[in-house]
């Protein structure tokens, strides 16, 4: 079986819909700021970019907004890929 795509798997550019999120890995304060944000299921989801030297943090539309998400979060967060 393969391994789910997260957000931090994506390509720039690609898009993806917000399957789950595993509110479980975050504290209280950050999974409320993140829905906050928009993260939810069935969100539409684009990796805009990469920072240098690492990739930390990720600029990802969400929505209509552009949002830096670091990738610890950004691995809690699986996709499926549209096409």
């Amino acid at each position: 079986m393969a391994e789910p795509l997260v957000i931090d798997r994506m390509e720039p550019g690609q898009h993806a819909l917000i399957s789950a999120i595993d509110r479980q890995g975050l504290d209280p304060d950050t999974a409320r700021r993140l829905m906050e944000l928009g993260f939810d299921e069935g969100v539409d989801v684009v990796v805009l970019h990469r920072a240098p030297f690492g990739g930390d943090p990720l600029a990802v539309r969400v929505g209509n907004m552009v949002v830096a998400l670091r990738r610890s979060m950004a691995v809690l967060i699986e996709v499926e890929p549209l096409s």
